[in-house]
Formats: C-alpha cells, structure tokens, sequence
C-alpha cells in the first residue's frame, strides 16, 4: 500500500460485516492513526472489539445507521479515506422491504457523499455489484442508483478536494452475503442443498482478492470511476458439489449421503451476472486485475499500463467457466471453512 495509510484517519461504514472487518484488519498492517468501525449492530461491534483487541488503541467503534447524516457527519470529522460498505444486502429481503433497500442503499449513500463534502475526505470509495447492471431485483436498483449518486458526486464537487469512486465485484466466497454459509448449515440439518439452477453462473473470487483489489482501486481512483474487480466464473452445480465433498470430508460422511435438490429461481434472480454493460465496454480501460471505467463528465489522466478494452460487454455467460477441480481449489482458498466464518 506504499503507506497510503500510515498516520491517517479512516471510515469504514458498514465495518461490521465480513468485507468491512477484514478490510479494517488489512489497514491496521498500514499502520493508521484510526480506524473508525461505523455500524448499527453493537454485539457484532463486541465480536470484533474482541477479536481485534491488540489493536484497540487504533480502533473506535461508532454506533450508527447511515440513513442518519447527522450522526454520519460526526463519524466522518477529520476523517481522510471513506470504505462506504454499508449496505442491504439480501436480494429477497429487499425486494419484501424496497423501500428501506432505497433508505439504506440510496439515500444513505448520498448521505455518504454530503458529509464527506462536508468533512474535506480525500477519498470515498463506494462497495457495489454486478447485480447492479440490468437489474432485475431491487437490489441491484438500489446499488445501481448509488453508483450514479458517486459518479455524479465527483462533478458536482465543485472545488471539493474529496474524490468519489466504485467498486463493482461479484459473490465473495465465505462471506455472510454468500451461498455458501447457507449450504453448510442445509448439510449440518438435513445433509442435503438447495440450489436454484445447477447451470446459473455467478462471478466469484475470494476474500483475499476482494479485499486487496479494493484497496488498489483506493490509490487508482482519479474521480468518479468504477473499477470492475476481474474474477473467475463458478457454476452453481459446480460449486454446490464441491461445498458436498468438503462437508463429507468434514463430517465423515459419504457424498452420495447428502442430496443436491433444485428448486428453480427467486424472484428476481438472473441466470447469469454481468459486470459491465456494452456502453461501458465501449470507454472502459483494462489493468492487470481490473477493468476502468471513466466518468464521462469528469477530465481525468491516464492510468498506467491500461489499454482499451478489446470486447465489450463482461458476463458471466460470456466467460469460460471453471472446472469443477478449479472449483474445489477455489474454495479451499477461499478459507470458507475456517471457524471464522462461522455466524
């Protein structure tokens, strides 16, 4: 990180949650003067105070909802890097509850935005997702509203110092928002899976590398971009048989002994996930492990060693799928067995 964060002051939003607590772990190694963990769940605040007690004296734990710009105001004073990860996160909770996915995801990114304006941040970066791109959920209407609040944030700043970006990455293994908590607690009961459509293909990439790439796009940014994180693609059947050879290992059981069941699709949910529409394609830069794309409204300088995008539209339909063996290699890397990623 070239100590972007030594001696400097952080928010986290959402810090919580399992991107926000390991984001958080991964700047302490930069040696910040604070890193403020802003949520609205104070036992998980107590979780992680314990977890992270070595570092205490570098982190403060805010209660707080970032639908309240007020309070958000006060977190964000003399603050310079923003991690907005706050979020709704759930597709079919939000698509029961539309309306408090808007408070959250929407109206509370603006808040974001006012009071970094406000308090001069050097940087907000802004956690979104592929379902964000023609979206068929209320979810991803939601994140795809935000990532226009960001963008549009940067040119009406005004001679603000604050610069706004996005990051937009697809499922992290292990983490609460995955499926893959909820197919080990379905083994743990009733040794069987649901699966809606063994062949639905989804972006999948692991803590680590959501972790890290997130982190780079912080020093990439320039001023209402997003940055589209590249990742392999999993099928849901690939995926849902190397969870039942893992859980067997685990539990001593055979594979033939736990049953992969499928019940067909959500309301809402897409066969596949794309990343980047053919517009975008179109103006977007390729780096080494992500993708650009510019803000057409704002002037903004070169990124080094990037080149035009060669084909348009990023899909998951489009891209080759990982064996099944790749698959198992994945997860294992993923960690999503370790206790830690136990709820």
């Amino acid at each position: 990180m070239n100590g972007l964060y030594k001696d400097k002051k952080i928010l986290i939003t959402g810090g919580t949650g399992t991107i926000g607590s390991y984001l958080a772990k991964r700047l302490l190694a930069d040696n910040p003067k604070v890193i403020r963990i802003f949520s609205r769940d104070e036992y998980k605040q107590f979780e992680m105070a314990q977890e992270f007690h070595g570092f205490s004296s570098r982190l403060r734990f805010l209660i707080g909802d970032v639908r309240d710009q007020q309070r958000l105001a006060r977190a964000m004073e003399g603050i310079d890097y923003v991690f907005h990860c706050a979020a709704m996160k759930h597709v079919p909770a939000c698509e029961y509850n539309p309306f408090e996915a808007v408070q959250t995801n929407v109206i509370g990114t603006q808040n974001v935005i006012q009071s970094a304006l406000s308090a001069g941040v050097k940087k907000v970066i802004f956690l979104s997702t592929d379902k964000a791109i023609a979206p068929t959920n209320t979810y991803g209407a939601t994140k795809l509203m935000a990532e226009r609040l960001i963008s549009s944030a940067q040119y009406q700043a005004g001679s603000s110092i604050t610069v706004f970006a996005a990051v937009r990455f697809g499922n992290v293994m292990g983490s609460r928002g995955s499926v893959i908590p909820l197919f080990k607690k379905q083994i743990e009961r009733n040794r069987e899976i649901t699966v809606t459509r063994s062949s639905m293909s989804r972006f999948m990439m692991t803590l680590d590398e959501a972790i890290e790439l997130t982190i780079r796009a912080m020093h990439y940014a320039q001023g209402g971009e997003v940055f589209v994180l590249k990742m392999p693609v999993v099928r849901l059947g690939d995926l849902a048989k190397a969870v039942v050879l893992e859980m067997s290992r685990i539990m001593g059981v055979t594979p033939e002994e736990i049953e992969i069941i499928e019940i067909g699709l959500r309301p809402g949910e897409k066969m596949y996930e794309e990343l980047m529409t053919d517009e975008e394609g179109k103006r977007a830069r390729e780096l080494k492990e992500m993708f650009v794309i510019p803000n057409e409204f704002v002037k903004q300088g070169t990124y080094p060693n990037s080149r035009p995008l060669k084909n348009g539209r990023y899909s998951s339909e489009d891209q080759k799928p990982l064996e099944f063996d790749e698959v198992s290699e994945l997860l294992i890397r993923s960690r999503a067995f370790d206790e830690r990623y136990k709820d």
